[in-house]
């Protein structure tokens, strides 16, 4: 089992973050919010480890109690 990484993961984050603005540009906020729904599944789908899921869902639940005022 795979054990959840909350550290800084991603390469070359400011670019990836620009990636994702690129994607949800000039969509209405229903189909932004179906791209994120979507894009969630997929990255789901790729960690593939359901405690390793349920982590990150608990995670971000957390984070969201932390700091409500981004959520």
């Amino acid at each position: 089992m795979s054990e959840l990484t909350l550290k800084a993961n991603i390469d070359r984050p400011d670019d990836f973050y620009a990636d994702l603005l690129a994607a949800h540009e000039g969509l209405p906020k229903a189909q932004s919010d179906a791209l994120n729904a979507r894009l969630i599944l997929v990255l789901a789908n790729q960690v593939g480890d359901r405690e390793v899921l349920k982590d990150a869902l608990a995670a971000a639940k957390q984070a969201m109690h932390r700091d409500p005022a981004r959520s």
